[in-house]
């Protein structure tokens, strides 16, 4: 137990502690086999804090530091109340999601547990893009123009008034999966048939409507940014913006270069940290972590996606360089109330999320030592495992690896990563029909 009067000494440093006396214990809801389990109970254990790790499998991860419980995510009623009946034995002071299939589930629990937490409604609108995009329109918030199309009913008439180019996309998938620009009708009438048919084979949508509804909007040409932060009582605190070098121009949007610190001018980070707080106080978004991406131009800052919940792959550890600290030992510090006075590293980092180049069995990925010997390069992870199946986007939604960089400066780090890149050769054999070949499971994006 810890109480408000308290200190606590974390890696050296004295730390004031906010909350009142509760026990030192998180819940954390976590997609089975996440990577980023092992990260939050290293935080947990750093914070002097126990975990307990909730998950859809009931083979649930389990250790001398944590306890397993087994939820099911297809029943919120039910997943709800096991978590309850679990806080009753064991009491919670935080309740942590990791994903977006998780957030809402957190909410309830939050609620019901009288803990911090994000309303359900503001989670459900971060989650849904076509709702996101009504409610940021509704509050003045800069979106592109957009619409909503039902693919229950004929389609023409709704694409009679359609702009382009434009970006078509599912309103309740992440990682970019299933996200297409258009140019001109007959691309948009094949688009809609495409993300039809990845509708119609992925698991985790949420309801019916979710498998029929698309959203369209406007293409917005500039720059696109990453934005990392974490509320609390409705208070945005940055931790990074993220400059993502590569032209995002479509057809697809695959993530690639994350580059911190940011090279834009400090007026246009305020803004964009304006606005991002704008869309999380639009949203109802009051406790915990959130990911936004933008675009900026000549227009100003345009906001695509404010997510109740962090980045996404790997890229956390990014924030080390920005604040000290790794992602996931934020988000703990801030679930148990403990204020980390964060300070920014020296130089600049980035990371390369390994694009999927083709379709395909992976063979091999030669050149890694070399990838890791370029001058700057922390780290070359490879994640897919040979005789895996790799699946690109717009279909997929894993990268292949990272590959981390520490640098003097912002174009020191990218030019890295850049060369590193260039050292991989990634031997891919054909998918032949009737093969059976193992999914990609590790690094699912949610970036």
């Amino acid at each position: 137990m810890f109480s408000s009067a308290a200190t606590l000494v974390v890696d050296g440093r004295q730390l004031n502690v906010s909350r009142i006396a509760q026990p030192r214990r998180v819940l954390l809801i976590s997609p089975y086999g996440s990577y980023r389990t092992a990260a939050f109970m290293q935080a947990a254990r750093r914070h002097q804090a126990e975990i307990v790790i909730a998950t859809q499998d009931r083979c649930a991860l389990v250790g001398a530091h944590t306890t397993g419980l087994h939820v099911d995510m297809g029943d919120a009623a039910a997943a709800l109340q096991t978590i309850l009946t679990q806080a009753g034995r064991t009491p919670f002071c935080a309740v942590i999601g990791t994903d977006d299939a998780s957030t809402a589930l957190a909410a309830r629990a939050s609620a019901a547990l009288s803990l911090a937490h994000n309303p359900l409604k503001a989670v459900h609108i971060a989650r849904r893009k076509d709702q996101a995009r009504a409610c940021l329109a509704g509050a003045g918030v800069a979106v592109p123009r957009h619409q909503c199309i039902d693919l229950r009913v004929a389609l023409a008439p709704q694409l009679v008034a359609m702009g382009f180019p434009c970006v078509v996309k599912p309103v309740a998938l992440s990682a970019s999966r299933g996200v297409i620009r258009a140019n001109n009708l007959e691309e948009l009438r094949l688009a809609i048939a495409r993300i039809q048919a990845i509708l119609a084979r992925v698991e985790d949508v949420g309801d019916v409507e979710e498998r029929h509804r698309l959203l369209v909007e406007e293409f917005i040409p500039g720059t696109e940014v990453a934005v990392e932060g974490l509320l609390t009582a409705g208070r945005l605190q940055l931790l990074a913006i993220f400059d993502k070098p590569d032209p995002l121009d479509g057809p697809y949007f695959e993530e690639t270069y994350y580059i911190t610190p940011s090279r834009h001018s400090n007026a246009l980070q305020r803004r964009i940290a304006q606005c991002v707080g704008a869309a999380c106080a639009a949203y109802g978004l009051r406790e915990g972590p959130v990911h936004a991406e933008c675009r900026v131009n000549a227009d100003g800052v345009w906001i695509l996606e404010v997510a109740a919940r962090t980045i996404g792959g790997l890229c956390g550890r990014l924030l080390r360089f920005g604040t000290g600290y790794g992602l996931e030992e934020l988000v703990m510090a801030h679930a148990l109330g403990l204020p980390l006075t964060t300070h920014n590293e020296t130089g600049a980092a980035g990371v390369l999320m390994i694009p999927v180049p083709q379709a395909g069995i992976l063979r091999r990925v030669e050149g890694v030592l070399a990838a890791g010997r370029v001058p700057y390069i922390d780290d070359v992870i490879i994640d897919v495992r040979e005789g895996n199946e790799l699946v690109p986007l717009p279909e997929g939604a894993s990268y292949l690896g990272f590959i981390f960089a520490h640098a003097p400066t912002a174009a020191d780090a990218e030019a890295a990563l850049r060369a590193a890149h260039a050292c991989l050769r990634i031997i891919i054999a054909p998918l032949w029909k009737g093969r059976q070949a193992t999914s990609v499971q590790t690094s699912t994006g949610n970036a």
